[in-house]
Parts: structure tokens; sequence; C-alpha cells
């Protein structure tokens, strides 16, 4: 493992080899372990995703949050499919070298897709869920998530985006829309993420969705949170999968796009830590 030079970039943290990848991961903190998976957005990292969450959890849990194959920093053969298999097992490499047994995953959108594929695949490796604007059912593409995955890098076209993302627009001003879209002509960035999901993006929509008996299989504890007005990913999306989750609940942010965790920062990391960190908790002392 390589430590980040402390005078680069917040988004460059910790670096592993695992197998022929080399992971960028922030590793925050001790206790029972949560694991947070980014979107995919364009230029999107796990801290651009995390920052306002991970000091907080990483005072009463150790927090795992990596670039995804194909985002950030991380890097993998360029020839490699990138898929929810390959990125869940990228994932277990990932936890074996750091020798981590068991996690708590926080998915975000796309990572919410990734982290319902580990959840089913590698059951006894995650303790509970918590899926945010989550992709991971079939559903009609929508025009917010086309133009997500449709990018073509201008400073016009991020404000668009971020006005997709955001309910409230007064979130967004030059600054934040400079630095996301230099980040995402930073490099290779925009040559990965055009190999990603592209057109037909309903393929894309396919390719992240498990079928609804995966879900109904489920045992963990989920916790699903969404904004009320995603145009993103569909609220409807995650009513669905409360219906066939067996123990999940479902938390809805009103005046909330696809950015719970930007928008309603304190309301969101307050409900991860009640679910993941003092629930659990007070289960165990109550047993």
């Amino acid at each position: 493992m390589t430590a980040a030079n402390p005078s680069a970039s917040p988004e460059i943290a910790n670096r592993l080899a695992v197998g022929e990848c080399t992971f960028n991961y922030h590793d925050r903190g001790q206790g029972e372990v949560i694991l947070l998976i980014h979107g995919s957005g364009p230029g999107v990292t796990a801290w651009a995703n995390w920052r306002g969450v991970i000091p907080t959890l990483a005072q009463r849990a150790r927090v795992i949050a990596p670039d995804m194959l194909g985002f950030g920093y991380t890097r993998c053969p360029s020839q490699w499919k990138l898929d929810p298999a390959t990125w869940v097992q990228s994932l277990i490499g990932l936890l074996d070298a750091l020798h981590i047994d068991q996690v708590a995953i926080v998915g975000n959108s796309f990572g919410g897709a990734i982290a319902l594929a580990f959840a089913a695949a590698h059951p006894q490796r995650v303790s509970r869920l918590v899926l945010m604007g989550a992709a991971g059912l079939s559903f009609p593409l929508t025009e917010g998530l086309d133009k997500v995955w449709g990018y073509q890098p201008s400073l016009p076209a991020m404000r668009e985006l971020m006005e997709v993302f955001a309910y409230d627009h007064s979130l967004i001003n030059d600054d934040l829309v400079r630095m996301r879209y230099e980040a995402s002509v930073r490099d290779d960035v925009q040559s990965r993420f055009a190999q990603l999901f592209p057109a037909p993006r309903q393929q894309g929509v396919e390719m992240l969705a498990l079928a609804e008996g995966a879900l109904s299989a489920l045992a963990h504890p989920t916790l699903l949170i969404h904004g009320r007005d995603d145009r993103v990913i569909p609220l409807a999306l995650s009513e669905r999968m409360l219906r066939l989750i067996p123990n999940s609940q479902l938390h809805v942010f009103g005046g909330c796009g696809h950015w719970v965790q930007i928008e309603k920062a304190q309301a969101f990391t307050r409900l991860l830590v009640d679910f993941l960190i003092d629930e659990p908790a007070t289960a165990g002392a109550q047993a």
C-alpha cells in the first residue's frame, strides 16, 4: 500500500495493487467497516461523491471509499469489459487485500446497483445495505440518466448536468461547474467514461439490473433513500425495491433531487449513523 502525497489532491488517497488493477481508495477511522460505492457521473471520484460523509462516519467506524474500476484515479487494463460481476470481484479483491471479512455497504445510484450485486453474490460478506437513489432494477432510461451517461465535455454541458442532479439550483455556482468540468477532462477520464455506458444507453440500465427474485432473496437489513424529485433514477425504483427486499425501509426527501448526500447532507449523514452504527449496537446490546 502507498499513502498519498499530502500536497496532492484530496481525491488521491491510498494506492493498492490488486491483481492487474491499482486502486485509489480512502481508508479512515476504526471499527466496523463501511464500504462506500460512488455513482457514475462524469469525472466522479470517491472523494467527490462522499467528502461530506466520510469525516463524520470515520469518527465511529472504519470507512473504505474506493474509486471504482473505470473511474477516478483507479487503474485497470483498458481492454477489460467492465460489468457488475467485474466491479464486484474487484471489490472482493480489495477487501481481501485489506483483510476485511464483512462490510456494511452504502451505494449511490450506479453504486447502489453494484451494492445489490455484491450482496446477492456474496451475502455473507455484507451486514447491512444503504441504497441511495439506486439503480439495480430494469426501468425505462430517463432523460436525466441519458444526459449523465451521454455527457460530452463543455462548461455548458456540465452546468446542465448539475441542474439535472440538484433540485435546488442555488447550490450550483461557476466554481462548482468549473471544478467538475475540469475533473471530467483530466487525463483519460472522458475516454474511459465514454466506454462505460455507450448508446443505446438502455443497455446500461439492463446491465446493472438484477432479477426481482434476487432482491426478494436478500436477507440484509436495507435502508433505501431517495430524493422525491430525482430526475436521474425515478423514486418509483426505490418503491419497487421496498416491496421486493423483505427487511427494508424507505426514506424519501422532498425538495431533493439525485444529490441527497449534498442537498440533505446533515439529515442524510444522520440516517447513515443511526442505521449503520447506532441501530446495530442497540440490537447487539438487547441480544
